[in-house]
């Protein structure tokens, strides 16, 4: 029986379906990342199954059926991390920490001593200690991303959802959110279901890949384990015709290097085309 599991999943917005009869299932300690096009569905996907959209279908982690339980109950099971967080008012970094508390926290409930620690302590984590106090509006972007994270490693869900976290990252940062992020699951058991702009930061750090397209879940490999060209097709389903390559670092560790396997100079639509 897998870990997780997304049965028949449709949502719309009025009459118009974004996501139709999507199914995927993931394993205990599994990192899967949702690749897909811009406007397939992505992010309407992981709204759905951590209970903010009303779908049909149903979603099943560990044994729960997900659409029985209450929106607080959910939040105890799923950490879901939105491309923006929708702060809006001045509040120090350890306050956005601390609301990763809010679900174990009883009303007017003030966040204890040993909360407050563990809040700091991912904050150091992420690269953010020593930034307590400062008001989270004047950090980066890259920077509030790392805070969200920060405030997901304090909870103890089971299933990690993230909409694009690395997108206001540079190079260094994308992986070792995607390594701190792994490890957390190693630590904790679980899984993780990430939506990803960068396919070769999922290729390299993603156990499985799934390809969203027009609402559905068309194909999933897992890079580790499945043939190279069975991987290159999927991925040229979404961006084109690319061409995948192992890469060996300096320290002897290896990565997938994706590359466009098309011309350098390809022709170009007339002004008269394009209207």
């Amino acid at each position: 029986m897998s870990y997780f599991s997304a049965e028949s999943l449709c949502v719309g917005y009025g009459m118009h379906p974004i996501i139709e009869n999507c199914s995927f299932s993931l394993e205990s300690g599994c990192v899967a990342g949702i690749l897909g096009a811009n406007g397939s569905g992505k992010t309407t996907l992981l709204r759905a199954v951590c209970g903010i959209l009303p779908h049909d279908g149903r979603c099943t982690l560990d044994g729960c059926t997900l659409e029985s339980l209450s929106s607080r109950s959910i939040a105890n099971l799923c950490a879901y991390i939105p491309q923006r967080s929708g702060i809006s008012i001045d509040i120090p970094v350890i306050d956005v920490v601390l609301m990763g508390f809010h679900a174990k926290l009883g009303i007017l409930a003030h966040p204890t001593a040993h909360m407050r620690q563990a809040a700091s302590a991912a904050l150091e984590t992420v690269g953010l200690g020593g930034m307590e106090e400062r008001n989270y509006l004047h950090l980066s972007e890259g920077q509030k991303q790392l805070c969200i994270f920060a405030r997901t490693l304090v909870t103890d869900c089971r299933m990690l959802i993230l909409d694009e976290p690395e997108s206001a990252l540079d190079f260094r940062l994308r992986y070792r959110m995607l390594a701190l992020l792994r490890q957390w699951i190693s630590d904790r058991g679980g899984c993780a279901l990430i939506a990803l702009h960068d396919p070769v930061l999922a290729l390299n750090c993603c156990d499985r890949l799934l390809f969203l397209s027009e609402g559905r879940i068309v194909g999933a490999v897992s890079p580790a384990s499945d043939p190279k060209h069975e991987t290159e097709s999927w991925l040229s389903s979404v961006y084109g015709p690319v061409e995948l390559s192992r890469c060996v670092s300096r320290a002897g560790t290896e990565q997938w290097v994706m590359l466009r396997d098309a011309p350098m100079h390809e022709p170009t639509d007339s002004v008269e085309d394009s209207i």
